[in-house]
C-alpha cells in the first residue's frame, strides 16, 4: 500500500494506533534515518495491523474509527508517526510524544542530505528545502520550487538536476509499503499483545501493568486519561507518581492482590468503581501522611509502595478509621520507609503485606509483625542517623520529627510547620555548622553532610546565620527565642558548640535524635508501646550508603535539570534515587538523580546524573547498568544529541 494512501487511512479512520502501544519515542537522528532511507529507495520495513471491528477496538487519541474493519498498527507506529507529521506538517491524533522529534525537517539540493532547521546556517540558501512545505505543495505546486531555483544564476545550471532530486523527495510518498495482516475471531487482545511484544522483543516491550492497562481499556478506553487526570493532580499537590502505582492501588482495592494479572477477570465497571474508591484513599492517605507526619511533597515521600497497602486497609475498613488505626497505619508506613520495605522486590512485599491484612487473624498487628520479623526491630539508635546527604533514608524522619514536633526557626521563634514552610523547593537545609567552616578544617565530605549537621530554617535565618560558627550564633538565638536551640534537638552543653568537638556534637545530637524519633513513633502507638521493645532480633544499623545530595545549590540544580527534561517531553528522573538490595531492601547507594527504566523506556538504558561523587558511586552505578554523567552540562548534551537530537540553532 502507498504511504500516501496510509496516511489517509489514518485521517479517515481506518488505521489507527492501539490503546496498548506507548507514546513516540523517536529522536530526530532517528526521523533523518528514515527520511534518507526512503529518499534512496532502501528498504525501510513493512507494516503489522490488526484488522478487528471498529466498535470493539480500544485505540488511541480522541480520532473517530471508521465503521466496519480497522487496522490497528502493532508494529510500524514510529514510522508512520514520523512520515504523517512530516508530510501532513501536524502529529496525528493518536499522537503521544515530543513533536519536535520531526518539526523543521529540512533537505539539501546539493548535498542530498537531510537535516533539521538552522537559521545560522540554512535561511540565506535557498537550496535548503523545507520537506514538509514540498510535500504539501504536491506535484501541483513542484514548478513554484523549481521557479525560484531559476531565479539565481548560480544555480541556473543545476536546476534540472534539482528538479529530479525534488521529484524523487515528493516521490516518497508513492513508496509501497508491504502490510501484514494479524485477523480471525480467535485474535483476541491477549493473543495480540503477546504478538506484539515478539515483534518488538528488542523495543517497546510492554511492562505488566502496560499489559493491565491494554485489557482494561479494551472495555473502557477513557481509563488512561482519567487515570492521568488523577496521577495530575497529584503532581500539582508535589507527588510525581507513574500509571503503574496508580494502577497499583486499584488492583488492592479490587482483588487484595499486587500481581496485575488478578485484574484480568474485571469489566469495565469494576474498574470505573476500584478508581474511584482508590483514589479517595490515596488523597486519604496523602492527607495522613502530609497531616500527621508532615511528608508533604515527593522528596521526603518514601516508601510510595506502602500507599497501596494502605488504601486496601482503608477500604476493608470503608474509609472510617478511628485516630489509633490512622496512627498505627502511619506508624508502619513510616518504619517501612525507614527501613527500605520497598525498595527491593515490590510486587513481592506488597503481595506479603496484602495477605497480612486478610483473614480473622489478619489487620494492622499481623502487618506491624511481618515487618518486623522482615527487618528485625522498630527502635531506632543513634546509630541509625549517621547517615549522610539528603538522600539518606533518615533525612525524611529528621524531616518528620521537625514537621510534627515543636522544632522552631531560629530567626523568627515560629514553629516550623506545614502552613509556613511549603513545598520542598522553599525549605533551607541548614548546615549547623557550616560546611565552608568544617571544609577549612579538613573535614571529609561525609562528615560535612552528615544528618545530625542538618537542621531546617527559613531563608531569611539561613541567609542571616551565613557562615558563623555556633559557639557564635546559637548564644544570641538561645538570647533572642530562649528553647528554640533545643526545638531542634541541639546539646545544650556549649563546651559542645566548638568546631573542634564537631564530632562529639554530632554523637550527642544523634542520641537526642533517636530518643525523639522514638517519642514520636511512641505516640504513634497510643501506647502499644510492644512493638517499641527489645527485639528477639539484634537490631544492626546497615553501612552508610554512598553517594547523594550533599546541598540545596546541588538539590536545585537536579530539580532545574529535572524541570529542563520535562520541557522536552521526557519523564522527570528521580531525586535521591534509592538503589538498594533487592532482596533485603539495604541501601547501597544514592544516586542524584536516575532514570532506572531509561529516558526511553523500553528503548534506552538506566541513566544517571551524579554530581560532585567519588568514584566509587561512578562505579557501582556502571556496574548497576546506569550510564554516568557527572554534570548538568553532560547529561544535557546527552539528551539533546542523542535522544533529542536537537541540533544547535
Amino acid at each position: 500500500m502507498k504511504i500516501s494512501t496510509i496516511l489517509d487511512h489514518i485521517d479517515s479512520g481506518h488505521m489507527a494506533l492501539p490503546e496498548f502501544q506507548r507514546g513516540y519515542v523517536w529522536n530526530r537522528d532517528q526521523v533523518r534515518g528514515l527520511f534518507d532511507s526512503l529518499y534512496r529507495r532502501h528498504p525501510v520495513g513493512g507494516l503489522l495491523v490488526w484488522a478487528t471491528e471498529s466498535k470493539s477496538a480500544a485505540h488511541r487519541g480522541d480520532g473517530q474509527l471508521a465503521a466496519g474493519i480497522v487496522k490497528l498498527l502493532l508494529d510500524g507506529q514510529q514510522r508512520m508517526t514520523t512520515l504523517y507529521g512530516v508530510v501532513r506538517g501536524k502529529p496525528p491524533k493518536f499522537f503521544d510524544g515530543n513533536p519536535q522529534a520531526f518539526t523543521g525537517l529540512r533537505f539539501h539540493l546539493g548535498t542530498e542530505t537531510f537535516a533539521f532547521f538552522q537559521p545560522v546556517k540554512m535561511q540565506d540558501d535557498p537550496l535548503w528545502i523545507d520537506v514538509t512545505k514540498l510535500m504539501q505543495a504536491g506535484t501541483t505546486g513542484l514548478g513554484t520550487f523549481i521557479a525560484a531555483l531559476s531565479t539565481n544564476p548560480d544555480q541556473l545550471a543545476y536546476v534540472g538536476v534539482y528538479a529530479g532530486r525534488l521529484s524523487t523527495l515528493l516521490g516518497i510518498t508513492d513508496i509501497a509499503l508491504h502490510i501484514e495482516e494479524v485477523t480471525g475471531t480467535d485474535k483476541t487482545l491477549d493473543v495480540v499483545v503477546d504478538i506484539f511484544n515478539r515483534v518488538n522483543s528488542g523495543g517497546t516491550k510492554l511492562s505488566k501493568g502496560d499489559l493491565a492497562l491494554a485489557k482494561i481499556c479494551a472495555e473502557w478506553p477513557d481509563a488512561r486519561e482519567s487515570m492521568k487526570l488523577k496521577l495530575k493532580d497529584w503532581t500539582k499537590a508535589g507527588y510525581n507518581f507513574n500509571l503503574d502505582w496508580l494502577l497499583r492501588s486499584v488492583n488492592t482495592v479490587l482483588t487484595g492482590e499486587a500481581k496485575f494479572s488478578y485484574l484480568h477477570d474485571k469489566d469495565a465497571l469494576d474498574i470505573q468503581d476500584g478508581l474511584k474508591r482508590a483514589s479517595k484513599h490515596v488523597d486519604a492517605s496523602l492527607n495522613l501522611i502530609a497531616g500527621r507526619l508532615g511528608l508533604d511533597h515527593d522528596q521526603v515521600f518514601f516508601g510510595r509502595f506502602g500507599v497501596p497497602v494502605m488504601v486496601r486497609f482503608m477500604d476493608q475498613k470503608k474509609g472510617s478509621l478511628d485516630a489509633v488505626e490512622s496512627d498505627k497505619l502511619l506508624f508502619w508506613f513510616a518504619q517501612a520507609g525507614m527501613w527500605g520495605r520497598f525498595s527491593g522486590s515490590t510486587e513481592t512485599f506488597i503481595d506479603q503485606d496484602l495477605a497480612a491484612l486478610e483473614g480473622s487473624q489478619g489487620g494492622l498487628d499481623a502487618l506491624l509483625e511481618r515487618l518486623r520479623l522482615w527487618h528485625g526491630g522498630f527502635r531506632v539508635e543513634p546509630a541509625h542517623f549517621t547517615g549522610w546527604s539528603l538522600g539518606a533514608r533518615f533525612y525524611p524522619i529528621l524531616y518528620m520529627l521537625t514537621r510534627m514536633g515543636a522544632a522552631r526557626d531560629w530567626g523568627t521563634g515560629l514553629p516550623l510547620k506545614a502552613n509556613l514552610l511549603g513545598k520542598m523547593s522553599r525549605l533551607e537545609v541548614h548546615h549547623v555548622f557550616p560546611k565552608a567552616q568544617l571544609y577549612k578544617r579538613k573535614h571529609n565530605r561525609s562528615d560535612v553532610n552528615a544528618l545530625a549537621n542538618f537542621c531546617f530554617l527559613t531563608k531569611d535565618t539561613n541567609l542571616s546565620i551565613s557562615d558563623r560558627l555556633p559557639e557564635v550564633y546559637f548564644a544570641e538565638v538561645e538570647a533572642k527565642h530562649p528553647g528554640a536551640l533545643a526545638s531542634q534537638w541541639v546539646p545544650t552543653d556549649p563546651a559542645l558548640w566548638k568546631i573542634e568537638r564537631y564530632r562529639d556534637f554530632l554523637e550527642a545530637r544523634k542520641e537526642l535524635l533517636a530518643a525523639e524519633a522514638n517519642r514520636r513513633f511512641e505516640e504513634l502507638l497510643h501506647g502499644d508501646t510492644k512493638w517499641l521493645g527489645a527485639s528477639a532480633v539484634t537490631v544492626t544499623v546497615e553501612p552508610v550508603p554512598i553517594g547523594g545530595v550533599t546541598s540545596e545549590a546541588e538539590e536545585l540544580e537536579l530539580e532545574a535539570l529535572n524541570d529542563w527534561v520535562e520541557t522536552q517531553g521526557l519523564p522527570r528522573g528521580q531525586v535521591s534515587y534509592d538503589y538498594a538490595d533487592s532482596l533485603t531492601g539495604d541501601q547501597k547507594a544514592i544516586f542524584d538523580l536516575a532514570w532506572p527504566d531509561g529516558l526511553q523506556p523500553g528503548l534506552t538504558g538506566p541513566v544517571a546524573v551524579l554530581l560532585n561523587e567519588p568514584v566509587g558511586v561512578l562505579s557501582l552505578a556502571s556496574a548497576a547498568g546506569f550510564r554516568c554523567f557527572t554534570s548538568a552540562e553532560e547529561f544535557r548534551h546527552y539528551a539533546t544529541n542523542e535522544i533529542l537530537r536537537l541540533e544547535a540553532a
